[in-house]
Order: C-alpha cells, then sequence, then structure tokens
C-alpha cells in the first residue's frame, strides 16, 4: 500500500478498528444513513464509505493523512475517553498500514450522539 493510493480496505479496516473500542456503539451513517446514500448517490466518493469513516491521503510528501470518523457511544462510557481512544485506534492502524516512517495524520472524531 503506498501514500498514493486509497484502497477501501483501508478505510474498513480503521472503521473495524474504531468500532472495537470500548464504549463505542456504532459508526455513523446509521442504516438509514446507509439507505438514503445509497439512494441518492449510488458511487460514493473515493475515501467515504458507509463506515462512517472519512480517509483523505496527504497531498504533498510532508502532509498528514486525514481521517475524520463519526461515531456513536455508550452512554455509560466517558465520551472524551472514546473519542481519544478512537483517534488513537485509527492512527496506531494507519501506521501498521503505510509502511512510511514518517505517517502522521490529522484525526477529528466527532460523537455525534450517545445510547
Amino acid at each position: 500500500m503506498t501514500r498514493t493510493s486509497i484502497p477501501d480496505q483501508l478505510t474498513d479496516a480503521i472503521a473495524r478498528a474504531v468500532a472495537d473500542v470500548p464504549g463505542v456503539a456504532f459508526l455513523k451513517p446509521d442504516l438509514a444513513g446507509r439507505l438514503r446514500s445509497a439512494l441518492a448517490h449510488p458511487v460514493p466518493p473515493a475515501g467515504a464509505g458507509p463506515s462512517g469513516v472519512r480517509l483523505t491521503p496527504p497531498r504533498g510528501a510532508d502532509d498528514p493523512w486525514h481521517i475524520e470518523i463519526q461515531l456513536v457511544a455508550l452512554a455509560h462510557s466517558r465520551t472524551v475517553d472514546v473519542a481519544r481512544a478512537a483517534r488513537r485506534a485509527a492512527e496506531e492502524h494507519l501506521a501498521m498500514a503505510v509502511s512510511d516512517q514518517g505517517t502522521r495524520a490529522h484525526v477529528t472524531v466527532t460523537v455525534t450522539g450517545l445510547i
């Protein structure tokens, strides 16, 4: 895998890593969002899947990857801890998946709800 390619596998793998974080109920979009999205846009844009994770590669050699995560947290968990753990899981998974030593990521985690 290179820095210039964004395989859907990487987006899905990061989504799975984040979904396994304690306190994460599920990633957005939920089922209703997926159905709306599928009807409105049969082909999702590159780097954006139904997983609640959007991944954008670096534009230049010194630029970071951009990862946007939207999730719903469990109400009994501290939301800030869940968001930090989700960010850490995404950063660690990207570092393992992309072999470059200087891989940097700018990760944004948005908690859209609690259940």
